[in-house]
């Protein structure tokens, strides 16, 4: 819209014509939004609110009576505030670029001040504490004209070609310097040993690959030997398994042969034995009871088995005279005394078995005399 102007972000507007501004300011002040301004009858001029930069170079004495010369740089701005952004735009609306000059001039004479009352060695170490003071004492007068500080840096303090600063830190170069002499030694031994330590891994495992290239070698022979050998090892095994097998056929075949020679012949021996002894056995006890049982009847049984069988005894004793010559000497006597001696052998004979038996009291019985005699008569058999 014409006659409508809005300023920038970091820009302060100012409008002049018209009625003042602030605290009787000849301009009003406007940031962050925009205005109608009347053409001709108004006036507007942007003053910058951006960060700013200003480098200083000064040479400064300090309390040794020490020539140094410092650089730092200031970071500075117009404030944000109006009292601010109108003390800026009087001072240095027309000119801005004067606000970096100023506020150079105006630090180094700070620092000039602050650095006279310091010694050296506080400069070279507490350099933060350099730029805090100048800070504090410049706030006030900064502000008066509208600016702010937002940071100082020391950037160097040298003493030219005095060597105060060199001699200064001598001591500590020569700290550093035996440190880095030991260090470096340190660390040559360090490489010194560990190249050592590579030599010595490399020999051992040098040593370990040889080893197991030797024993590599070794089973390869020891199993090319074993392959060479497998085929008559091999034949050898065969041949020991086939004698295995023949000598076990033959075990067997005389172990059936002896099976069949005892099923053969001792077992029918053994039960042929075992029979005659049986037999034996109850042979003889048929016998024991027998004569148990002979014995059990007593004399009577055997007597009655003799005296049945004597009529044939005798019998068999007279058919023996019938083919005989006999002369009977005393005629019917005669036979008589033969008839009777027949009959009394035939008592003998009985008497002597039974004596034979072990029968008691037939050896006690008074023998039967023979009748007749010298006087009786007299027979002669021939």
């Amino acid at each position: 819209m014409f006659g409508y102007r809005v300023p920038a972000p970091d820009q302060a507007m100012l409008i002049s014509g018209g009625r003042r501004g602030h605290g009787g300011a000849p301009f009003r002040v406007v940031t962050g939004h925009g205005k109608f301004v009347l053409p001709v009858f108004r006036k507007v001029r942007f003053l910058t609110l951006a960060m700013c930069e200003a480098e200083v170079a000064e040479k400064c004495v300090s309390r040794q009576g020490i020539t140094l010369t410092v650089r730092a740089v200031i970071a500075f701005k117009v404030g944000n505030d109006t009292e601010s952004i109108v003390n800026a735009g009087q001072r240095f609306l027309s000119d801005q670029d004067q606000m970096a000059v100023l506020t150079g001039r105006i630090f180094a004479g700070h620092l000039r001040s602050i650095i006279g009352s310091m010694t050296v060695e506080e400069l070279i170490t507490e350099r933060q504490k350099l730029a805090t003071e100048v800070l504090d004492t410049s706030k006030a007068e900064m502000a008066k004209i509208g600016l702010i500080v937002d940071s100082l840096q020391i950037q160097s303090i040298d003493d030219g070609d005095t060597g105060y600063i060199d001699a200064m830190s001598a001591p500590h170069k020569a700290a550093i310097q035996r440190q880095a002499q030991i260090a470096q030694a340190q660390a040559s031994q360090a490489a010194s040993e560990a190249q050592q330590e590579a030599a010595r891994n490399q020999a051992e495992y040098a040593r370990q690959t040889a080893v197991v290239q030797a024993q590599y070698n070794a089973e390869v022979d020891r199993a090319q030997a074993q392959a060479a050998q497998a085929g008559p090892l091999a034949e050898a095994h065969a041949q020991q398994e086939v004698l295995s097998a023949r000598t076990e056929l033959a075990q067997r075949a005389a172990d059936l042969r002896q099976q069949q020679l005892v099923a053969e012949i001792v077992k029918p021996a053994e039960a042929e034995a075992e029979r005659i002894r049986v037999v034996a056995l109850a042979e003889a006890e048929r016998m024991k009871i027998q004569a148990e049982a002979a014995a059990s009847h007593g004399r009577v049984a055997l007597d009655r088995m003799l005296i049945d069988q004597l009529p044939q005894i005798v019998k068999e004793a007279a058919s023996g005279l019938s083919g005989a010559n006999v002369n009977v000497l005393n005629g019917a006597d005669g036979l008589g005394e033969i008839a009777a001696g027949l009959v009394g052998q035939g008592l003998t004979i009985l008497d002597a078995v039974r004596r034979n038996m072990g029968a008691p009291g037939a050896a006690d019985e008074p023998k039967p005399k023979p009748r007749g005699g010298a006087d009786d008569g007299a027979v002669e058999v021939r």
